[in-house]
């Protein structure tokens, strides 16, 4: 297992090789206690946005927990965690490799706290943040990566992106946090 580090890119096809089917987990810890006034209820969001030439070309291709397959069949998002409590993955990803569409390039990671300026949330109160991928026939995990920047006022992360090189599939761990309202927001920056 590759622990990656931000910036870092490696080449899914050779560290898995025979990779058909890729399971992404994320994962997260609010602190206890949350740390805002009223409402201590922590919902982190991943989603993924399928870009096509760089682009967004339409909400289509975001899946997330309103539309939890793409129409092509080959992203799949499991369901929503509404608190992040428990051990392991609370969200889990699974990409097809082999039936995304050849037009689509890139697959971007995000996760976003829901309702995040309403509640005063925001990853500066997010523990133990990953993102991990695994071949999910073999269960082996191919890497990981561990958020450690400080995120304060920070609304969404950009964890990684699943992207085509060539005839190669390859990942990097991005860890970008921006402040935006919401996933619909966060599209924006792709379109």
């Amino acid at each position: 297992m590759i622990s990656l580090q931000k910036g870092q890119k490696i080449s899914l096809s050779k560290e898995a090789v025979g990779l058909k089917m890729l399971h992404i987990g994320l994962g997260w810890d609010p602190r206890k206690p949350a740390g805002v006034f009223g409402n201590s209820q922590f919902d982190l969001d991943a989603s993924c946005l399928c870009l096509r030439g760089g682009k967004l070309l339409n909400k289509d291709d975001v899946v997330y927990y309103g539309r939890l397959r793409h129409s092509s069949g080959a992203i799949e998002h499991q369901g929503d965690n509404l608190n992040g409590d428990g051990d392991g993955d609370d969200e889990v990803i699974l990409i097809d490799l082999n039936r995304v569409p050849s037009d689509i390039d890139k697959i971007i990671v995000v996760v976003t706290i829901y309702q995040a300026h309403k509640r005063n949330q925001h990853f500066g109160l997010v523990d133990n943040a990953f993102m991990r991928m695994v071949d999910d026939k073999s269960r082996n995990e191919i890497a990981r990566y561990n958020l450690s920047d400080n995120y304060d006022s920070m609304t969404a992360m950009i964890f990684g992106e699943v992207y085509r090189h060539g005839d190669e599939w390859k990942v990097a761990a991005i860890g970008q946090g921006v402040n935006v309202d919401g996933l619909t927001a966060l599209m924006k920056m792709y379109m």
